[in-house]
């Protein structure tokens, strides 16, 4: 069976490296490549021709994508972006497997039910983590540098608004960076002053280059729990992996790559 990523660009793309050793460990017949794609459109149509399994979607096609497809599920819809493609016989149907990541890389670490979380950003990938928050009972608000989107982010979510810009005391139990700052190679940047944490919050970073962010840096230094973006993308690849084949995902397998070739990556960097 053939599966993929389509995005432009996708070479630095771990998703390779993580499926195909899934694949390996479970035994099943499957293989994985990276594919840039301009046009999505017709990547779709190569999708049902060549009879692709499935497919990771990836920037920029997230949102486009989901014209050309048969189906998809509710909360793909709720979200606006699909990430995962299944094809059954040529019935294509997405899905959004981000929030899963994301509420399962939480749930290793605390509870979200009752819980007032701060989302940084205001994207795709903070609404698909914002609808999740909801779906588990969490009390959001969402902080953004430019007012228009982090408003509209935050009426579509039935959360509260505040600029980047307007500090103010701590009062959230779980933070959330959503946005690219602090990924290499600006690695000392910071989304927000260290001075928005407090000891015993949970603070957890997307961003999985570096592994250890300045901001989970920080966050460890005033004695905050910290969750790295390598546990939000291998619980997403996990799912992936799970609609597609229908078995259970080799979750510590897959971790261990990835977490093994970031660091063989940066060794490379040093070096």
């Amino acid at each position: 069976m053939l599966f993929g990523v389509i995005g432009d660009p996708v070479a630095h793309s771990l998703s390779p490296v993580m499926h195909n050793r899934a694949f390996a460990e479970t035994g099943y017949n499957g293989i994985y490549v990276a594919m840039n794609v301009k046009n999505i459109r017709g990547a779709v149509t190569g999708i049902r021709a060549l009879g692709v399994r499935g497919a990771s979607i990836t920037i920029p096609h997230k949102i486009e994508i989901m014209k050309y497809l048969d189906e998809i599920d509710e909360m793909a819809l709720r979200i606006g972006a699909v990430n995962t493609v299944l094809n059954r016989g040529g019935f294509l149907k997405g899905f959004n497997s981000d929030w899963i990541g994301a509420m399962n890389a939480l749930k290793e670490k605390t509870s979200i039910a009752g819980k007032k979380i701060l989302i940084i950003g205001a994207g795709g990938a903070a609404r698909a983590i914002g609808f999740g928050i909801n779906s588990e009972g969490g009390k959001l608000t969402i902080a953004n540098r430019t007012h228009k989107r982090g408003e509209k982010l935050a009426a579509d979510l039935g959360g509260e608004f505040i600029p980047v810009a307007e500090y103010r005391k701590p009062q959230w139990e779980i933070m959330i960076n959503t946005t690219s700052v602090g990924m290499a190679p600006n690695t000392e940047a910071m989304p927000v002053k260290a001075t928005w944490f407090e000891k015993n919050m949970v603070i957890m970073d997307i961003v999985y280059n570096p592994l250890n962010t300045r901001l989970l840096i920080e966050a460890g230094k005033k004695g905050c729990t910290t969750i790295d973006g390598v546990s939000m993308f291998v619980n997403q690849g996990a799912r992936q992996f799970e609609l597609w084949t229908g078995q259970k995902a080799p979750l510590d397998v897959m971790a261990r790559i990835v977490r093994g070739a970031l660091q063989k990556h940066r060794r490379s960097a040093i070096d």
